[in-house]
This record gives structure tokens, C-alpha cells and sequence, in this order.
């Protein structure tokens, strides 16, 4: 704890010039973390991008996550280009005791910091309680709220096998929280009509969709093409969000108008779906199409990406898939891939028909596998939408993004 005290003082103080030097109001921003930073995307897909794109701009951010899912990062602080990432220790208690040991944790770090303005990221869990602490004890501390998904009934509480009592939480959080909240960012346009549906004002949600972070750099395409006998298409994703018997239904007709063609696919679902597509793949004669990879680490995803020719990503039509930012989708695109996606939800915000994307509709393989086949026969078309992919994700850099946040900020400040 003191190297960590140590460190932010250092820290701050090396914001403090930095801001000052370039003529900008710096705020002192404690960012709240469900969970921890690793091993899931999520936070490292949204919440440390932003903080770091805001840290660029002069702000002093520091993230303060329980050691959930990651028990080995407990009381540590690991510095992510400029911003702290601070877990609080772990819990030496079981089940709701933890939970309550956990809470007061979190606030007491996050007050530690002396924030302008706390944001929690996902309304919740531990996060979420500390929020609410936050709020009683400090009532002239601003209180921002991020939603990146839906957690309540037709999201996250149907998908994952949490508690009755934990829905119960979760699902009246999601909905509790953003009214508290003097500020709710959202990173989808689903998300923020959910927002207004539950009675919060207008003018106190931010549409922040998800972005793209400059220090991505994917190897280029053209190091690794060149001639190939091979046309290879990449299904990127984490199962629950499609339809695994529509993706095998969309291969038969891909596979047998183009034969040299494989599916890379990477990623792996929260209930064993991997096995259930592999299975029907075998049924329908088409599983030696399927290059199954698994788990990507981080260091393996730009390459993976940079091998195929086409990146495919249907989706079902479902509550959860409207209100997620797709930050896959953004990650394919700035990766300059041709992209098939369904026409739902950001699909549609994020991917202009025939110039960034082909979009189709969800649930029809017939129509995914003959835009497939579209996109495989005609190079020029995947060479402009690649263009425009690319040229789509730039709009959404986090750098670009980041004034929104400064914007809810500034509109709660004392």
C-alpha cells in the first residue's frame, strides 16, 4: 500500500504538469469496476481505453476493481500506459459476509483518491454497492453510471447461471442505479432508449459507443496474403450471441459452391456452445471446414485476423445483442476486414451497407451464406468494403470519443 500511495502521488503529480501545460481543467476521475481487468475483455474493451484516452487529455484516472475472476491480481496496482488499475484485496469470507467485507473495500479506495466525480462501469455487483455508499456517505460527489449491455431479464441474468438472489440484484441495480446517477453513459443506441424507458432525463444520457484504441496496430493483410488455394472466412465470437445451427446451415451452402474455403473460428462459449457447433458441423458433413482455435490470447488475435478474407458475424435478434457496443465488430473493422453482419442493433449504427459492411438479416443462413459467397468471388468488393471498414473505425477512436465523457462529466460538476 504505500508503494502504491507512493506511486499515485507521483502520478498525479505528473498529470497535474501535464495539464496544466496544455491550458486544460483536469479532473480527478475514480473509475468503478464490476470485476477485475483480466482475463475479461470487457473492461479492457471499454472502461481502460476510455480512461486512458481521458488520461491523455489531461485527467488524473485511476480504476479500483475487486479481484473478481483474477484472485491473483488482489492488492495490487498494475499501471496500464499512464492509468493505475487498483485491486482491493480479497475477501477472507464466504458468500454474502464477502460480500459485505468487499463493498466498504472498494469505497474506501475509491475515496482515497479524492475523485472530482466517480463513474461506475456496469451497474453491478460489488461496484454497484460502493456506488450506493458513495452516495449516502459523500452526497456532493458526482455519481456517473456506465451501461455497456443488459443485465436484467433478456440479457446477462438469462444467459449465466447466477443465484435467484444475484438476478434479484443485478436486474434492480441496472435499473436503480442510472436514476441515482447525475450522469449514465451508454454505449449503445438500444441502451440509451432503455435508459429513458426507466425514467431517466434525457439530457442526462450520453450515447458513448464503444471505439477503437490507437495503440491497436494489426499486422497488415497484405503480409500475409498474398496467393493462397485457400479462402478463409473468421467466425469471432463468444457463442451465446448466435445461432450456432444457422452458422452450420450457412457452411453446407458455402462450402459447397466454394470448396477451398475454411472457418477459422476463434473464441469460445460460456456453456460449452464450441462443442454443440462442432457436433452439428459433423452431422452435416462440413466439420474438416471448420478451423476451431479456441481461446485467442491477446498477442494471437491480430494475426488470426489478419488471415482471413472475410469476417463473419451473425447474430440472433435478441434484447442483449440490440443493447451490446460490439466492440468485436469495431476490433474486426479497424482490422480492415470485409464484414457480413446482421442488421441488429450497433451492426447497423457502426457498418453503412456496401461501402463499411454487408449487413443481412438475422436468422436467414440461406441469405448469410449467399453474402458470403458474394464477398469470397469478388475481390474488388472486398477491397472496398475493407476500405471502408477501416475508414468507419477511425470515427471511433477513443480519442475521438473521450469529449463525450468530459461532457457528462462537466454537466454534473459542483
Amino acid at each position: 500500500l504505500t508503494a502504491m500511495n507512493r506511486y499515485n502521488a507521483d502520478c498525479a503529480a505528473t498529470i497535474v504538469t501535464t495539464a496544466h501545460s496544455k491550458g486544460i481543467p483536469y479532473m480527478r476521475i475514480v473509475m468503478l469496476a464490476p470485476f477485475g481487468i483480466r482475463p475479461k475483455g470487457t473492461l479492457a474493451a471499454r472502461m481502460l481505453p476510455l480512461a486512458q484516452a481521458l488520461s491523455r487529455r489531461g485527467h488524473k484516472v485511476v480504476i479500483v476493481a475487486p479481484p473478481v475472476h483474477n484472485p491473483e491480481d488482489a492488492a495490487t496496482c498494475i499501471v496500464y500506459d499512464g492509468v493505475p488499475v487498483i485491486h482491493i484485496a480479497r475477501s477472507s469470507l464466504p458468500g454474502a459476509a464477502g460480500v459485505i467485507q468487499q463493498t466498504p473495500l472498494l469505497l474506501r479506495e475509491a475515496l482515497r483518491h479524492a475523485p472530482d466525480i466517480v463513474h461506475l462501469f456496469k451497474p453491478k455487483g460489488y461496484s454497484g454497492l460502493a456506488a450506493l455508499l458513495v452516495q449516502a456517505l459523500r452526497p456532493g460527489l458526482p455519481l456517473a453510471v456506465d451501461t455497456d449491455d443488459w443485465e436484467g431479464p433478456g440479457g446477462w441474468n438469462d444467459l449465466l447461471p447466477y443465484s435467484p438472489a444475484a438476478k434479484r440484484l443485478f436486474a434492480w441495480q441496472e435499473r436503480d442505479l442510472p436514476r441515482r446517477a447525475a450522469a449514465v453513459t451508454v454505449a449503445s443506441r438500444t441502451l440509451e432508449t432503455l435508459m429513458w424507458s426507466i425514467g431517466v432525463a434525457p439530457n442526462r444520457v450520453f450515447y458513448l459507443p464503444n471505439g477503437v484504441s490507437p495503440s491497436i496496430v494489426h499486422i497488415p493483410r497484405s503480409t500475409l496474403h498474398g496467393s493462397h488455394s485457400t479462402s478463409n472466412l473468421l467466425l469471432y465470437t463468444r457463442f451465446w450471441e448466435i445461432d450456432v445451427h444457422e452458422v452450420v446451415s450457412a457452411l453446407v451452402g458455402i462450402a459447397s459452391h466454394c470448396p477451398n474455403t475454411r472457418l477459422i473460428v476463434a473464441g469460445k462459449g460460456e456453456r460449452g456452445e464450441e462443442e454443440t457447433l462442432l457436433r452439428l458441423a459433423g452431422r452435416a458433413g462440413v466439420l474438416h471446414v471448420i478451423d476451431y482455435r479456441g481461446w485467442l490470447k491477446p498477442e494471437q488475435i491480430p494475426v488470426t485476423l489478419a488471415s482471413a478474407d472475410v469476417a463473419l458475424m451473425p447474430m440472433r435478434d435478441t434484447l442483449i445483442n440490440r443493447a451490446r457496443g460490439l466492440a468485436k465488430l469495431l476490433e474486426l473493422m479497424g482490422a480492415g476486414l470485409p464484414i457480413v453482419a446482421s442488421r441488429v442493433g450497433q451492426a447497423a449504427e457502426y457498418l453503412e451497407h456496401g461501402v463499411s459492411g454487408w449487413l443481412v438479416p438475422p436468422g436467414n443462413a440461406g441469405i448469410l451464406s449467399k453474402a458470403a459467397i458474394h464477398l469470397l468471388e469478388h475481390a474488388d468488393l472486398r477491397q472496398r468494403l475493407s476500405d471502408g471498414a477501416r475508414h468507419a473505425a477511425l470515427r471511433y477512436s477513443w480519442d475521438a470519443l473521450a469529449p463525450v465523457a468530459e461532457q457528462a462529466y462537466r454537466s454534473v460538476e459542483r
